[in-house]
């Protein structure tokens, strides 16, 4: 099933056609497990990763990994700091002022996870508590915009594995965050037993955009056909 889907990706990022030559830079996050994040010798693997050397083995490109924070993505990429991200990015109406985007590879919904004792009955009922979510992300956008106004304070971080550390040290009641990565990034580790999604799937576009994409600079007609 695996083989499959990513072949299905390859075909539609193919089809945005990528021109070949020399390396290919890849802006990515690795604290974003399953997606982007580091083996134990500290190698880039994740299904974004997987997706990238595919697509630089059909374009017969070499692929050279750049780690990046999150919030500093597309200012790197304005930059030239690389070529491409590659690493779950979100396709918004806001991001397409800035860069370009192939078409989405996937798209998965977001969703609250809270301590499994904590009661919720929509975001009002968890007035007071403190949610940590990754700054810049859709995540965040929806936190403030549906959470925060309800009372809910919202505390940004740098990185996804940061949020999890500090809801594990007692410090955060939750997170806002892609089912799949919150799944094997904390909810299946260690710690994650004791907390559960809650509410329901949030595929908002104005928050959470229409699926995940590889985003180019504008006008990079040198990547694209």
């Amino acid at each position: 099933m695996k083989k499959l889907l990513l072949a299905a990706v390859i075909s539609a990022l193919c089809a945005s056609a990528f021109a070949q030559g020399k390396d290919l830079k890849v802006a990515i996050d690795p604290t974003y497990e399953p997606f982007t994040y580091k083996t134990a010798d500290g190698k880039p693997t994740g299904f974004d990763v997987n997706i990238a050397n595919a697509l630089c083995e059909q374009i017969k490109r070499k692929c050279v990994f750049v780690e990046q924070a999150w919030d500093g993505m597309i200012p790197g990429l304005m930059a030239k700091k690389y070529d491409v991200i590659i690493s779950s990015m979100s396709i918004t109406e806001e991001r397409l002022k800035q860069v370009d985007f192939t078409d989405k590879y996937y798209n998965t919904p977001s969703k609250i996870v809270l301590k499994k004792d904590i009661k919720f009955d929509g975001p009002a009922s968890i007035k007071g508590k403190k949610i940590g979510v990754l700054k810049a992300s859709t995540q965040e956008k929806y936190a403030l915009g549906e959470l925060k106004t309800k009372g809910v304070e919202v505390v940004s971080y740098d990185a996804q594995d940061q949020v999890y550390l500090d809801i594990k040290s007692g410090r955060l009641d939750g997170t806002v965050a892609d089912t799949l990565e919150v799944m094997g990034g904390f909810l299946t580790k260690a710690g994650g037993e004791a907390y559960q999604f809650v509410g329901p799937e949030l595929f908002i576009p104005k928050y959470f955009g229409t699926g995940a994409g590889v985003a180019l600079r504008k006008g990079q007609t040198d990547l694209k056909n």
